[in-house]
């Protein structure tokens, strides 16, 4: 398994390959088809440089004002999300997690920004909320819970497969 921290830099992703195993530990934002939209057509709210963004609509406990706990999280499908995800990554994104596919505007902008997209496998959100150690913040709640920005801390995120690396190779081919 390699072990990514974030942020993560493009010499951390260059020598992925399709297949590996990976890991995130730092920070992961969650971000689906509204929060893509929002951020292409909008601007981002704060930087996207070295982040990871997961497709997931996180399932979220509010325990006080401005304090959440992330009960269960599991991918959701990115083909969802190719109309933006292009634009998305052009903005600094170096990770991808997701479900699925994605088409070839994705492919092109993984590899022109040395980024990689990695594949979690459903049906395993018991696994990956444990990596979920707190909620850090959340952006455009108005979206709803599932839709909203979730910025997550996380320990040893994973196991994630490299299923698009950044020379244009794809699991799916």
């Amino acid at each position: 398994m390699i072990d990514l921290t974030t942020p993560i830099h493009s010499e951390d992703v260059k020598d992925l390959k399709v297949g590996d195993v990976i890991s995130v530990s730092g920070t992961i934002f969650t971000a689906r088809d509204q929060a893509h939209r929002r951020i292409v057509e909008d601007g981002e709210p704060f930087s996207l440089d070295g982040n990871v963004i997961f497709h997931a609509g996180p399932i979220i406990r509010k325990n006080g004002e401005n304090d959440y706990e992330v009960v269960a999280i599991g991918p959701t499908t990115s083909m969802r999300m190719n109309p933006y995800e292009a634009d998305v990554i052009d903005k600094g994104v170096r990770l991808v997690i997701g479900k699925g596919g994605m088409d070839d505007s994705v492919r092109e902008a993984l590899v022109k920004n040395n980024a990689v997209y990695a594949v979690a496998t459903g049906g395993c959100a018991a696994l990956y909320v444990s990596a979920v150690k707190k909620v850090d913040s959340v952006t455009w709640l108005d979206l709803g819970v599932p839709e909203a920005m979730w910025e997550l801390e996380v320990d040893s995120f994973g196991p994630l497969i490299i299923a698009m690396d950044s020379e244009g190779n794809s699991l799916y081919d």
